[in-house]
């Protein structure tokens, strides 16, 4: 509520716009107890997320891993590279040049050449 003095001011020749005396807010015992005005609960903690361990991939094949390659990886049913890198563990790139071998030496078969991914199987004596 505003009131308006029509009689000009002693001081001054402006009008008095004159406002009522705000009262005194009234505090709750509740919020009185607590000195931390606003109520800020704790912010939420975000987790790190589930770290995979670091693969320490071969680059080159030794002649274990060779030989190994050479004796199990024709007798599985489904060949792909990235098969060849978790059995051998061996880096990709190392597992689509053992894939080229085992092709030149006629012991897989494709079944599926794409550019992205090439599927084989083991070479059947038919």
């Amino acid at each position: 509520h505003v009131k308006l003095c029509l009689a000009p001011s002693t001081t001054s020749s402006s009008w008095l716009v004159s406002t009522p005396a705000m009262a005194p807010k009234k505090e709750d015992p509740k919020k009185s107890a607590k000195s931390s005005g606003g109520g800020k609960a704790k912010k939420k903690k975000w987790s790190k997320g589930k770290v995979k361990e670091k693969l320490s991939n071969l680059v080159l094949f030794d002649k274990i891993t060779y030989d190994k390659m050479l004796a199990d990886v024709p007798k599985l049913k489904l060949i792909t590279p990235s098969i060849i890198s978790e059995k051998l563990k061996c880096n990709g790139s190392l597992a689509r040049k053992a894939v080229k071998e085992l092709l030149s030496q006629k012991l897989i078969r494709p079944i599926l050449t794409h550019k992205s991914q090439c599927v084989y199987t083991r070479a059947s004596h038919q």
